[in-house]
């Protein structure tokens, strides 16, 4: 059975969904029995088309990235004004507040805020200003660093400590113009690491190969050096964040699956009833997707953004059917014959976060959806 140490999975992440009014110094509180303070806030327009804006307690409350976008890190005091015990604070920038239209801010709880500075415990190639903020027992770490050159050809390693091989890593060139990188265990090749790109649709590639084909340490990832350090995600002297997660069990799970081309399609163990689901195909080019319990209260799933573009919420006004998904008490399942989501024998990564644990950590079973 999937025994869990989080019984209440909103106590570290949660969505929220709210409607614009344009007001400064607007708070906004999480529903029900959250009581989250986020750390990491990832907001994007429902019915509107500004990109999605990242934002985190490490960086700063006023400093974004965009999962659309490889432009450089934004700054701007009218976006998020501040994180608060149970939700956060916006104003009156467009992006995230603009009057009448519907939003959505996905929130994880890390550390408080709280950060600390490492050297890399120890590493002989390590990157400048590793500063990270770490909660290993929801498995995620927000980590800050500049890049360094080394001219003996050695990767450089930075430091998350989430207590084990961080599975899905997202890296973004805080200073340049520069694509983000994404890591993922299961898309790993003999000689070196695919990697996939968020801002776009690529299909998952060595080349470049960001993470130098090791990116398995049990406390840190490897990015490229020189000679040819990718300039994605280490860049002399450059300024960097990194969003890195391990699977929890009963909490969160990151994993593959194969699709099967049917209705009655390819199911995803998770351990359980998830809240929030982040997929793409990655053998083929084909976008990224989002989809969650607080825009689709009730099965199927069909309201899905896209992280790798700005365009207003896909549903089922556009699709129909097209998109379906059901999420059930030990996992989702796939209700449609979408390339996207479930072509046959294509092969797709996730990242999905709990709604309930299927077994609570005394035991008790959860009802499905």
């Amino acid at each position: 059975m999937a025994y869990t140490t989080i019984d209440d999975p909103s106590e570290y992440f949660t969505t929220l969904l709210y409607t614009g009014n344009a007001t400064d110094n607007r708070n906004l509180t999480n529903d029900g029995n959250s009581d989250l303070q986020p750390d990491f806030i990832w907001l994007k327009e429902r019915t509107g088309t500004s990109s999605h804006q990242l934002v985190d307690s490490t960086r700063g409350s006023s400093f974004a990235v965009m999962s659309d976008s490889n432009a450089v890190e934004d700054e701007d005091a009218n976006r998020v004004q501040a994180f608060q015990t149970n939700g956060f604070q916006v104003g009156t920038a467009s992006t995230v507040n603009q009057n009448t239209i519907t939003n959505l801010a996905f929130q994880w709880k890390v550390n408080g805020g709280t950060t600390s500075t490492t050297h890399s415990n120890g590493a002989t190639n390590k990157v400048d200003d590793n500063v990270l903020q770490v909660n290993t027992t929801a498995g995620i770490a927000i980590v800050t660093y500049t890049g360094v050159e080394d001219d003996n050809g050695n990767s450089p390693i930075f430091v998350h400590n989430l207590g084990g091989v961080a599975e899905f890593v997202l890296v973004k060139n805080r200073s340049q113009n520069d694509n983000w990188a994404v890591l993922h265990k299961d898309i790993s090749a003999s000689g070196g690491t695919k990697s996939l790109i968020l801002n776009n649709n690529a299909a998952a590639s060595t080349d470049p190969d960001p993470f130098d084909g090791n990116a398995g340490a049990s406390n840190g990832v490897y990015v490229k050096g020189q000679p040819s350090a990718v300039h994605e995600v280490n860049a002399d002297g450059e300024s960097y964040v990194a969003y890195c997660f391990r699977s929890i069990q009963g909490y969160s799970k990151i994993g593959s699956y194969t699709g099967n081309g049917s209705t009655n399609g390819a199911f995803v163990y998770t351990g359980f009833k998830p809240a929030w689901i982040l997929f793409r195909r990655f053998d083929a080019a084909n976008n990224w997707y989002v989809m969650d319990n607080k825009r689709n209260p009730s099965n199927p799933l069909t309201e899905a953004i896209g992280p790798d573009r700005n365009n207003a919420e896909i549903g089922a006004a556009v699709v129909g059917a097209a998109y379906n998904v059901d999420l059930v008490s030990n996992g989702f399942k796939f209700r449609t014959v979408e390339q996207s989501h479930n072509g046959n024998g294509s092969s797709y990564i996730y990242m999905a976060f709990a709604e309930h644990p299927f077994v609570s950590s005394k035991g008790a079973p959860v009802t499905a959806r």
